[in-house]
């Protein structure tokens, strides 16, 4: 009888605990944010987390010609020669340095390397977009390499990033990037794991179905054919009467598609970035991008070019431009549906919050998993730049200016040399020079007619100019790369009536100007020792 009482008593206690478990289990289903946006927003994560895996890099032995193209304003020096010392390793046909008429430094310790395929230049700029302009026109070569002045190539970048031009319909071609020493601060490893996101996640999709909607300007390589008929457009984009000066690179992008063109990704050509060590610089980074986003990707839809590219293209971008809409969702519906006062609610909102965090960046884990204790900072991190980032970065689209690099600074906002570790912040390689005596600094090459002198962080703006007023380049010019027969060059609505005649000649004068050599110089010739 004992033992069968026993057996009772134990039954019915396993019963008890078993009805707890489903009573826990009720209860916590009413935390779990299972709404209609949410199952929208994670199943097109998926859908491009599984199209991203089965992307694979070009290999191929093709190989062209090349031209690096690098507009440098106010770069650390340190930084600069160190960046200098990775693209030369890789033997590049010629490397064009537009830097800045103040930044004399830089332009003799480049000069003392004595490589003749290394060509500064002494550029007034008035803008990134007018460095970027200056270089492309001096470029001879048939694929243009365009890097920033802080990113470094790791091993065999130049080769992988030419093997996708075999494609004659292939336009531009992205890198797979990094933050150089991520481990140097908190803020970088936070860079480097929204970086990972982005290049393991989404670009291989869109770079398969070849509609990257933005390649990089850290490190980004175009057919010449293809951007030397839209630079014009490039130089001279204005949104809702401004001239734009960031978001060079989403708006050379879109012209190259809207010219027929694919652009590709090739996660083989590895590049590393020099990204801020400070909160301060980190959002205002993220201020900058955001505004650069809307301002492109809202033009594409106004001008009727996300409609022509694939599918996971127009997704990507879609949610791009509604992320504080599909974040504000969820987190209503979290807070205020699911959410009650108690600890139990409190314990699983935040762990609903990491572990979603956790599952979308895995593929940076797995490659970090040290990176798991800063997650609830990354969490924290992503909701205030999807939320009141991206709202105040789209009420103030249209404030232009660069944020980070100043007219009376040197180097970027948090991203000195000094902001590094140890040796690597000075050149990787310590150049022996071919030549004894520096050559003397030449005559700068003229600012473009619509500089605005002594304009700060480059901001210009062109009032009364109607919004994006651009007028097409020119032909292609001939390439030894076979090219295809895409749409017409991209040509955009004349000036109307309303538009001032003075910016009109402005725009046509500079890009004339923006293209004459300095003083001294033969036409074509580039200010290089």
């Amino acid at each position: 009888m004992d033992t069968l009482a026993a057996l009772a008593a134990s039954q019915t206690s396993t019963q008890v605990v078993i009805d707890q478990l489903v009573a826990f289990g009720h209860e916590a289903l009413k935390y779990v944010p299972v709404g209609i946006a949410g199952v929208i927003v994670w199943a097109l994560w998926l859908y491009r987390v599984v199209l991203s895996a089965r992307a694979k890099p070009v290999v191929n032995g093709f190989r062209t010609t090349t031209s690096v193209v690098v507009p440098s304003y106010h770069e650390d020096p340190d930084i600069l020669l160190r960046c200098l010392d990775s693209w030369r390793s890789q033997n590049p046909d010629e490397i064009i340095i537009v830097l800045d008429v103040a930044d004399t430094e830089a332009y003799q310790r480049i000069v003392a390397v004595g490589d003749p395929t290394v060509k500064p230049v002494l550029f007034h700029h008035v803008g990134k977009r007018s460095a970027l302009g200056q270089g492309i026109r001096l470029a001879r070569y048939d694929v243009v390499v365009l890097v920033d002045s802080d990113t470094s190539w790791e091993p065999g970048l130049l080769e992988n990033v030419q093997m996708p031009f075999v494609d004659t319909t292939v336009g531009g071609v992205g890198t797979q990037q990094n933050v150089y020493q991520r481990n140097s601060s908190i803020w970088r490893i936070i860079a480097d794991w929204l970086v990972n996101l982005r290049y393991f996640n989404y670009v291989p999709a869109m770079g398969a179905a070849g509609a990257v909607p933005c390649l990089s300007g850290r490190t980004a390589a175009y057919r010449r054919s293809a951007v030397l008929p839209v630079l014009d457009n490039l130089e001279n984009e204005f949104f809702l009467g401004r001239r734009c000066v960031a978001g060079d690179d989403g708006r050379l992008t879109w012209l190259v598609l809207a010219s027929g063109f694919k652009t590709v990704h090739q996660e083989s050509a590895k590049a590393l970035s020099m990204f801020p060590a400070t909160g301060k610089a980190f959002f205002k980074q993220r201020i900058r991008w955001s505004r650069n986003s809307y301002r492109t990707y809202l033009t594409a839809i106004a001008k009727g070019w996300i409609w022509r590219v694939p599918f996971v293209t127009k997704i990507t971008v879609l949610q791009i431009i509604l992320t504080p809409v599909t974040m504000g969702i969820t987190m209503w519906y979290l807070l205020f549906s699911r959410l009650e006062l108690s600890i139990v609610g409190a314990a699983f909102t935040i762990a609903w919050l990491l572990a979603g965090r956790a599952v979308r960046g895995f593929s940076n884990l797995r490659r970090h998993p040290l990176d798991l204790f800063v997650l609830p900072i990354l969490a924290i991190v992503v909701i205030v730049i999807a939320l009141p980032i991206k709202v105040f970065s789209f009420i103030t689209m249209n404030k232009q200016g660069w944020l980070t690099r100043h007219a009376d600074q040197m180097g970027g906002d948090g991203q000195t040399a000094a902001t590094l570790d140890g040796p690597a912040s000075r050149p990787a390689v310590q150049t022996t020079p071919v030549q004894t005596t520096p050559a003397p600094t030449p005559a700068p090459i003229p600012a473009p007619a619509f500089a605005m002198a002594g304009a700060p962080e480059m901001a210009m703006a062109s009032a009364g100019a109607p919004a994006m007023a651009m007028s097409p380049a020119g032909s292609p010019e001939t390439s030894s790369i076979a090219t295809p027969t895409p749409t017409a060059p991209v040509s955009e609505a004349p000036a109307t009536a309303s538009q001032p005649t003075e910016a009109a000649t402005a725009t046509t004068s500079g890009t004339q100007r923006a293209s004459q050599p300095a003083a001294g110089l033969q036409g074509g010739e580039v200010a290089a020792a």
